[in-house]
């Protein structure tokens, strides 16, 4: 049994030492007791540090330790399918380098699917402690509102980290769209998934490449992906709009009629463009995140580009 070991990478200098020790001590013990064997599966995400040069050094070491380095930074979503597009194993770990997916967890996860009924384990973050309280409100909230507009039910809390099966994998790629919510994805083929409660857990080390606004778009890609009812949305305040605007031509006309009174111009006139032209501009903003979804899917760009490998 081949286990592939699936690690996105970008600027991971600081912490990639920390996870290749961690990684190789539950491994080791993994194989000891089961009797599998592990590849190792490192996608550079463009890195503009030492990453790069880091995994050449463990691959030399070892060659279960094999690297993809793309031209550039194509972004976390174009790393994962190019894990799992080049891995060779029945079985297939996915999990990020920081070491908030703890890897002494993928025995767990490998009980769930080897050894049960499973096609799929899969952590579930159930606390936020030392994000900011924002950011955990959004995050929060996206999950309660994907899941009313979406046919597509994503767990809240879900992570990345996951042990899959083959089967599970080759369903994931069969889906080759260039703009991808792996979120979504991962709940949208079904399978029987397992989740396993983890408790936040800070960086090893180094930054995080990740902050408000990027999670911002990331989470208007998981709603523009994964439903349309933002365009439904857009019909219905369509609707709205020109029934208020009924309503107060009725409510000025008889006010008039009854009471002779007439409305100022100048702040009916002011109310209503501000009204109509924000509706407007808010209906075309969506029609365009459509729009521009198809856009790149049409022209059938590459998902990544590599420069390097060691496969």
């Amino acid at each position: 049994m081949l286990i592939s070991v699936i690690v996105p990478c970008y600027n991971e200098e600081e912490v990639l030492p920390f996870f290749y020790e961690k990684i190789l001590e539950v491994t080791d013990k993994m194989t000891e007791k089961y009797g599998c064997e592990f590849e190792f599966l490192f996608i550079n995400d463009g890195s503009k540090d030492k990453t790069l040069l880091l995994l050449r050094k463990y691959n030399e070491a070892d060659k279960r330790f094999k690297y993809i380095s793309f031209s550039r930074n194509f972004g976390k979503e174009s790393a994962i399918y190019a894990g799992l597009q080049n891995c060779r194993g029945d079985y297939a770990v996915l999990l990020d380098a920081d070491l908030q997916h703890p890897p002494e967890r993928i025995p767990e996860m490998y009980e769930a699917v080897v050894n049960n009924d499973y096609d799929c384990a899969a952590t579930r973050r159930v606390s936020r402690q030392g994000d900011s309280k924002v950011l955990a409100f959004f995050s929060d909230s996206f999950y309660k509102i994907n899941n009313k507009i979406s046919n597509t039910d994503i767990k809240g809390g879900a992570q990345d980290f996951r042990f899959m099966t083959r089967q599970m994998v080759d369903a994931i790629l069969s889906m080759s769209e260039y703009s991808r919510f792996s979120k979504g994805i991962f709940s949208w083929v079904g399978f029987n998934t397992k989740y396993i409660e983890v408790e936040n857990t800070a960086r090893k080390a180094g930054k995080s490449n990740w902050n408000f606004w990027k999670l911002l778009s990331y989470s208007i890609d998981g709603f523009t992906g994964f439903s349309t009812a933002p365009l439904r949305l857009a019909s219905i305040l369509g609707i709205a709009a020109c029934i208020a605007a009924v309503v107060a031509a009725i409510i000025y006309l008889v006010r008039y009629i009854v009471t002779g009174e007439t409305a100022g111009g100048f702040y009916t006139l002011m109310c209503t463009v501000l009204l109509f032209g924000g509706l407007q501009l808010l209906c075309i903003g969506i029609l365009g995140e459509y729009l521009s979804k198809t856009y790149l899917e049409t022209k059938r760009r590459p998902i990544y580009i590599v420069k390097e490998s060691k496969l």
